[in-house]
């Protein structure tokens, strides 16, 4: 390490190794402080069960809203595997709904049982989604725009309904009027719900900026399934920024920031030791004192419960039409029917774990079996994750592992009505009996990974425009302290797994002043 850096970074994350990458680039000298023992922050992956040889990710699963154009920029060695299935959701006695992303003629047959104009009301919502996408996504990596500016690109487009739908009225109104399904209407709105504490017609609109992240990645909203795992990620940009001469040091403390003579002073411990080292610019991956304050309203909680899951087999489903490889090939929704979405939302509002969690499970190794050993791979392992929602952090903080536990059971419970077997018969055991299942909540988020109150996105998603007259032009990476950026997913258009703030915060230095 130097003593002096033109840029610190406070987190290796995914979007600090971003930011030091294009820093780097343009010859500036960078230094990473973690205090974890590696970097990737969330986008990690581990042999969270030791006895087998499978690399899961404990905190992240799936990508979209990572730029295609920052993968090219930064010549990251990645490739994003499709689903060949979307979604299953089962419901009723042994009945379910299968969505592909390869046929679209079983997509069309699936939806249109559930009712006269279903399949057109569908397609004329995806058709919303896409042209909203094609006229924002590419602007998330350009200064911002205004409000007042955005209204007028959809006018100039031909496209003012999307406007006021996606952006002034509550995203529910917008699936209700296309869906007359519930089962459908829970589906699609399941996009509003990751890690958002709203419901589809709540007054805040977090819903909607929810909805809006998960169906604008690269133009098209798909979900892709990353290569070597989520791990792969931060691999990769460990290794550019290494090659560009980035400095990092892991498990390293920061205890204060100072400024001194327009310098930044950080102060950190390193197993024991303190230290000092200053910086032209300062950036903060972690998010900054300034921005840990939760909005009262409860709108920056988290509410992501995670089960990350080794199985032996995957478990049949009672509708004996759909194999386990279908069922469990994309999203497979469990109780996310639109009412029973606003049932545990309320339940959790009134400080209760819902008896039925809503929740859906992800089978990374069916899409890609590199997180396994060949062995594993051959004898039909697979990893399940299980991503649960409204069970904000409140619920969790009086008796951590007493909440999860009960959340557990409830989960499992509410999964079983729907399998033709107990997914308990089918999980690895490891040498002592035990069930190769971990459970995370979001007081353990905000404990192992320092994200506020456990939310994945570090608060309530922002828009994609300006929101005040002095963020127009800027990147939304400003914290208002001099040569002081956020390059983490605080910033205006951070959260999820995408690069973007790491960019912008880059982008926002190199054309500073």
């Amino acid at each position: 390490m130097q003593t002096r850096y033109d840029a610190i970074i406070i987190g290796g994350g995914h979007n600090g190794l971003v930011a030091a990458c294009y820093l780097a680039a343009a010859g500036k000298t960078v230094l990473i402080l973690e205090k974890n023992r590696s970097l990737g922050g969330a986008s990690v992956s581990h042999p969270l069960f030791p006895d087998y040889e499978a690399r899961i990710s404990r905190y992240a699963y799936l990508v979209s809203l990572f730029p295609s154009r920052i993968i090219r920029e930064l010549g990251l060695n990645l490739r994003l595997r499709p689903r060949s299935i979307a979604s299953y959701t089962p419901h009723g006695a042994g009945a379910g709904l299968l969505i592909s992303n390869e046929n679209p003629a079983l997509t069309e047959r699936e939806i249109r049982k559930l009712g006269a104009g279903e399949w057109r009301g569908y397609q004329a919502l995806m058709e919303k989604q896409r042209a909203f996408a094609a006229i924002v996504w590419d602007s998330l990596l350009e200064p911002l725009k205004s409000r007042a500016d955005w209204h007028r690109i959809f006018r100039s487009a031909g496209r003012p309904e999307l406007w006021r739908e996606f952006v002034e009225r509550p995203i529910g109104e917008l699936i209700e009027t296309h869906i007359s399904s519930d089962l459908l209407r829970g589906i699609l709105f399941t996009d509003g719900k990751i890690g958002a504490n709203a419901g589809a017609n709540d007054s805040s609109l977090l819903q909607n900026r929810t909805y809006l992240y998960h169906v604008i990645g690269n133009g098209s909203g798909e979900w892709l399934v990353p290569e070597g795992g989520m791990g792969r990620i931060a691999e990769q940009l460990a290794g550019q920024a290494r090659n560009a001469g980035v400095d990092w040091q892991t498990e390293a403390e920061v205890i204060g920031t100072t400024s001194v003579n327009g310098h930044k002073v950080v102060a950190f411990r390193h197993r024991g030791a303190e230290f000092e080292i200053q910086a032209s610019h300062l950036l903060w991956n972690a998010t900054p004192p300034c921005r840990r304050q939760p909005d009262p309203s409860g709108i920056d909680e988290g509410t992501s419960f995670k089960i990350n899951m080794l199985v032996k087999r995957l478990p049949q489903p009672a509708n004996r039409w759909v194999t386990p490889q279908q069922a469990f090939a994309g999203t497979f929704h469990i109780d996310e029917g639109y009412a029973q979405l606003e049932a545990a939302w309320q339940s959790a509002k009134r400080g209760r774990i819902p008896d039925t969690p809503a929740g859906e499970i992800y089978c990374h190794t069916l899409t890609d079996p590199t997180i396994l050993s060949d062995e594993l791979a051959r004898n039909g392992y697979h990893t399940l994750t299980y991503f649960g929602l409204d069970l904000p952090y409140t619920l969790f903080t009086e008796d951590n592992e007493a909440a999860k536990k009960t959340v557990v059971t409830r989960v499992l419970k509410g999964l079983n009505r729907y399998l033709a077997e107990p997914l308990e018969s089918c999980l690895a055991t490891d040498r002592d009996g035990r069930a190769c299942l971990e459970a995370k909540s979001p007081v353990d988020l905000e404990l192992e990974l320092g994200l506020p109150r456990g939310n994945i996105f570090h608060k309530g998603l922002s828009w994609f425009f300006a929101e005040k007259d002095a963020e127009v032009g800027r990147y939304g990476v400003e914290t208002g302290r001099r040569n002081e950026w956020i390059c983490g997913a605080s910033a205006r258009r951070g959260g999820a797994v995408s690069g973007i703030p790491g960019r912008n915060a880059a982008m926002a230095i190199l054309k500073s002043p």
